[in-house]
Formats: C-alpha cells, sequence, structure tokens
C-alpha cells in the first residue's frame, strides 16, 4: 500500500466531506434548466456554447512517450473514431457541450482484450456519484428509463467512468457550470427578448393614441367597438403599418418607444455581453454591438482560442493522458501548430526571431519550439561571418544540421 493511500485513509478532512458514505448523491444543480433556459432558448449562450465546441472539436492530437511524438497509436484512432454512432468530432462537440452546460462530463470507455476499444458519452442529469469514505468517488451510478447500471471506481481512482468537472468552491462532488455565473444575464436577456417579441406580437406598447375632439366621449358600445376593432385588425406584426380609418370625431397622435423601451433594449445587449462573459467568448465573435474592447475580429479571435479555447484542451489533454494514456505511458497533446488564429501571431514572433540580432540561435530556435543544436550558442551573424570568411580551424567547421537552420543549402 501506497504512503498516499495511507495519508487518505487516515485523513480526518475526508469524512468530513462525506455525509452518507456509500449513498448515491444527486447533483444539486439542475441541468434541465440549464439546457432549457441557456442552450435551447437564449442564442447568446447557444452560440458560445457552440463556439467552444466547435473550436475544440477542430483541433487535431498527438500522442508521444518520451519526447518522441508517435505517428500510429491505438488511442489516436480511438479519439479518431471513437465509437459507431459518432465521429471525432461528433464526440468532442457533445463532450464539451456538455461540460459547458452541466459543468460535468461523464466518459465511458470499452475496453476488450485489455484495449480501449471505444468511447461513450453520458448524460450530466442520468449520473449519480456515489461517495466513499475517504472523499473519492467510491462508484457512479447511471440511470435510464428506471434502470441503472453501477461503474465501480478502483482503489486507484481508475474505471471505465471518468468525470471531468469544471471547479466548484461549494460541492465536493460536482462542477460548477459557466451557466450557473451567467444565470442572472441569461435571465435578464430572456426577458428582454420576451418583452420585445411582446410588443410585436401584442402591441404592448401602443404605437399611438386615439384621442377624441371636442371633449367627445365614446358610448360603452362604441369603445368596446373601437377596442375590438383594434385588436383584430391593426395589432400584431402582421397588421404592421396598416392604414387605420378613423370616425367619430377621432384623431390619432403617433407615440415613440417610451424611455422604459428604449432601456429594455439596453438591457438585452448589456445581459447578452455578460452571457459571453461568462462563457469566456468576446462578443465580438457572437455579432452583439455596443462592446469594442478588441480592436479588430482577428484580436478578439486570439484572445478567444488563448484565454479560452487553449485551455481547455490543456484541460482535456491532462484528463486524457491520466486515463487513455495511462497503461503505455502515452501523454496525449492538442496539435496547435495549425490553428489560424495562433499561426498568425506564431508567425510575427517568428519574424521577431529572425530579425533580432541579440539572440543566439538555440534562443531563436527555443522561441520556435524547436530543440537546441550542440553548435547553436552563438549569434547568428557571427556564425554567419565566420562560414562567410573561412575563419577557424577544424573544430570551427558548423555542422549540416546548423547550416540548415541558417538558410544555407547542402554545397
Amino acid at each position: 500500500m501506497s504512503i498516499f493511500n495511507l495519508f487518505r485513509k487516515d485523513s480526518r478532512a475526508a469524512p468530513a466531506l462525506v455525509m452518507s458514505p456509500g449513498q448515491p448523491q444527486w447533483s444539486p444543480r439542475d441541468y434541465r434548466s440549464f439546457a432549457d433556459e441557456a442552450y435551447t432558448k437564449n442564442v447568446v449562450a447557444y452560440q458560445a456554447i457552440n463556439r467552444i465546441a466547435d473550436a475544440v472539436a477542430s483541433v487535431k492530437w498527438t500522442a508521444w512517450r518520451n519526447g518522441q511524438q508517435l505517428t500510429d497509436h491505438p488511442v489516436l484512432e480511438l479519439i479518431h473514431h471513437p465509437n459507431q454512432q459518432q465521429s471525432g468530432v461528433d464526440y468532442m462537440r457533445a463532450k464539451v457541450s456538455y461540460l459547458m452546460i452541466a459543468g460535468n462530463g461523464y466518459e465511458e470507455r470499452v475496453t476488450v482484450g485489455n484495449q480501449v476499444r471505444e468511447l461513450y458519452q453520458l448524460r450530466p442529469d442520468r449520473m449519480k456519484v456515489v461517495p466513499s469514505k475517504n472523499g473519492t468517488p467510491e462508484a457512479y451510478i447511471y440511470t435510464v428509463n428506471h434502470q441503472s447500471v453501477r461503474f465501480p471506481v478502483g482503489p486507484d481512482g481508475d474505471g471505465d467512468v471518468r468525470h471531468m468537472k469544471l471547479f466548484n468552491p461549494l460541492n465536493d462532488w460536482y462542477g460548477m457550470s459557466p451557466i450557473e455565473s451567467g444565470a442572472f444575464a441569461v435571465d435578464q436577456h430572456n426577458l428582454a427578448m420576451n418583452w420585445v417579441q411582446s410588443l410585436l406580437q401584442n402591441s404592448a406598447r401602443p404605437s399611438g393614441a386615439l384621442v377624441t375632439k371636442d371633449s367627445l366621449e365614446l358610448s360603452d358600445d362604441n369603445f368596446n367597438r373601437l377596442k375590438t376593432q383594434i385588436e383584430e385588425q391593426y395589432s400584431g406584426a402582421t397588421n404592421a403599418g396598416r392604414p387605420m380609418l378613423l370616425e367619430g370625431g377621432l384623431d390619432w397622435r403617433q407615440m415613440g418607444l417610451s424611455p422604459m423601451d428604449m432601456n429594455i433594449l439596453e438591457t438585452k445587449f448589456s445581459a447578452a455581453r455578460d452571457v459571453s462573459l461568462a462563457f469566456g467568448v468576446p462578443p465580438q465573435l457572437l455579432g452583439i454591438p455596443g462592446d469594442n474592447t478588441y480592436a479588430n475580429f482577428q484580436e478578439a479571435r486570439l484572445a478567444f482560442w488563448e484565454d479560452t479555447a487553449i485551455p481547455l484542451l490543456d484541460l482535456i489533454a491532462s484528463d486524457w493522458t491520466s486515463w487513455l494514456g495511462k497503461p503505455d505511458s502515452v501523454i496525449l497533446r492538442p496539435d496547435l501548430d495549425h490553428i489560424p488564429a495562433i499561426a498568425d501571431k506564431r508567425r510575427a514572433l517568428w519574424r521577431m526571431a529572425d530579425e533580432s540580432r541579440d539572440l543566439t540561435i538555440n534562443e531563436r530556435r527555443a522561441l520556435k519550439g524547436y530543440e537546441p543544436l550542440p553548435e547553436g550558442d552563438v549569434l547568428q551573424d557571427q556564425e554567419t561571418d565566420r562560414r562567410r570568411t573561412g575563419t577557424g580551424g577544424r573544430d570551427d567547421v558548423p555542422s549540416p544540421e546548423l547550416m540548415k537552420s541558417l538558410g544555407y543549402g547542402d554545397d
């Protein structure tokens, strides 16, 4: 038994975390409400979640062992074809979407002959965590149509179900969804949309007023008849712009948007920016007006990748490495070299390194992500001059690898 296991067994804090060890604990977060109010009914949250999911799903994955990249490995094929129903892109989009909506993601692996053959995403609202006495999960219970499947967790924390969660300061077992922090903004945006919809459909705000002349009072019958006529023939979006026939000394006075209505529109845009902030997606990428945080669309896209997409990719890479790569000591990494937004920044960094006169060859190679060369701890200008003049003894002759990195041919 390891020292870590002994420490966990004797921990005095772990039992306090478990109110009823061995009993399933439902998530206190209402996943269905999050999915309905945010993803289904709120266009900003819907687009923000899809932007994150599409970005993460577009990145290819690489496998490494002992510092060497593996061009062919079963885990790469597994990520590319996780199961018969989903492609790798579809699987990753579902994985990220569940994580953004619920703050929790559950994956099931199917093992045949000690090798993982398939991966499946499990809906977070159907999963329950069974705590153990030492403060770690004892098992996971997945329930569908009143039928449950129990997935045990080994002493080392390994099992056929993997639970990835976002940080939650108030719960030991379940993660916290970005929707929870942006719940007020989601509600405000939905209410503002309902308000605008009511204005269009039900004429909740009168576009004008009918005024009688010479203090003429309408009888109850005339008033009710006029009211019915307005509701049936002039209210709603389908009757917008229809001319009104006036009779009985009535006059029409045009009215504009009230200050309350104007404020509702600004509240709608403000709430939309707060929703995008909760998910870490710049408002410019979602077409939300009134936000000029970034000078242009390119800067906003780069900030989205660096601040949101890449940290999420690193989280997934670390989780997959400890779960799928453990038997073969394989490290999974996202391939960031082919991301257009990152490539533009990297190209500018390379240009700066190439134009610098104060960096050694190895320092330039380090900025580009390359390994150092044995003879690269010199300034490039010095090495170039030495090559052109032919100065120095035989030991001063640079290697072909070094000359190739400087832009010279094989001659």
